[in-house]
């Protein structure tokens, strides 16, 4: 039930930041938003770990913000599996991770339940 969520707040994210910033294009239908929402859940839930292991010093050496970087290289892979997104230039990219990680936070499933 948590990943149905975490996909239907990754589809919101998806088309906030598709509404908000110039540079992500989305061309895409409902059906094809859902898939976009569903790959990003699947990213973020196998590859990012990975990364973030891997970048664990540079993480620290740069108190995380090295993480919006690898953000940015996971959406770019979301885009590159989903022919409908088209980002921009970089500050597409870096716009499009904070708008889908404020979205996330705000909605997301990554909060505490209450007691």
């Amino acid at each position: 039930m948590r990943f149905i969520v975490q996909i239907l707040v990754n589809t919101l994210a998806i088309f906030v930041a598709d509404y908000l910033i110039k540079g992500i294009i989305f061309e895409g239908d409902l059906l094809t938003l859902f898939i976009a929402g569903f790959l990003l859940g699947l990213i973020n839930f196998i590859i990012k770990p990975i990364l973030k292991l891997i970048s664990a010093p540079l993480i620290v050496l740069t108190l995380g913000l090295f993480t919006i970087i690898i953000n940015i290289v996971l959406l770019w892979l979301l885009e590159y599996f989903v022919p409908e997104l088209t980002i921009v230039g970089f500050w597409s990219y870096f716009w499009g991770v904070l708008i889908i990680s404020l979205v996330n936070m705000f909605f997301g499933t990554g909060r505490k339940k209450k007691d």
